[in-house]
């Protein structure tokens, strides 16, 4: 789903411990960014963390278990979901968080080297599965509200109906050069309010 960016040089506290697995998902953000998953190197991350190698090595021990921790890490740090009493007003919400997210230089550009990296990586293709199932349950109970104020059918899937609001943005972030503006976003959550309300994703059994 989507993280508000972070500002640079924010640690949180938790002692040496917190310091160093901060400093070094720092440093692999910073990597990813420049150089794709393809370019990361373990050593030249405890570097730019100033960090010890062995203790990279010894904490995270490959380049995907440090993209993993890092994709856990973007989980811990997304916003929580907005209640607004409205299905239209939470959709909208969330597609404009995940407008920001991706039209932001740096975690757009995060967001593609992961996802180039979890096409050829099973690993990697996990650790990406693990960070979109928490952001869409942390979602998807604004559509089991919707259900309760019966603007939604009541067998609604509200996983599909998350998902549906976010995919035309990843969609054009990955496969055009337009802009990711508020007006997509925010046709991409009426597009997807249409639909639910139409029954397009109620569950089927079978």
């Amino acid at each position: 789903m989507a993280v508000e960016p972070s500002t640079p040089g924010t640690v949180r506290p938790g002692g040496r411990t917190a310091r160093v697995r901060a400093a070094v998902l720092r440093a692999a953000e910073d990597a990813l960014v420049e150089r794709g998953f393809s370019g990361l190197d373990l050593g030249d991350i405890a570097q730019r963390a100033e960090v010890g190698r062995t203790t990279v090595y010894r904490r995270w021990g490959s380049t995907t278990a440090l993209v993993a921790d890092l994709l856990a890490d973007m989980a811990e740090q997304s916003l929580p979901r907005t209640d607004s009493g409205s299905l239209a007003g939470d959709l909208r919400a969330n597609a404009r968080l995940v407008r920001r997210t991706l039209a932001d230089p740096r975690q757009g550009a995060l967001f593609r080297a992961v996802i180039v990296a979890a096409t050829c990586d099973p690993d990697a293709a996990e650790a990406l599965r693990h960070f979109y199932r928490r952001r869409v349950e942390e979602w998807a109970p604004c559509v089991a509200a919707a259900v309760e104020r019966g603007e939604l059918p009541p067998d609604t899937d509200g996983f599909e109906v998350v998902r549906a609001v976010s995919a035309p943005l990843y969609y054009r972030m990955l496969t055009t050069a337009e802009p990711l503006d508020e007006a997509a976003a925010d046709r991409a959550a009426e597009a997807a309010e249409a639909a639910a309300r139409a029954g397009a994703y109620r569950r089927r059994d079978g």
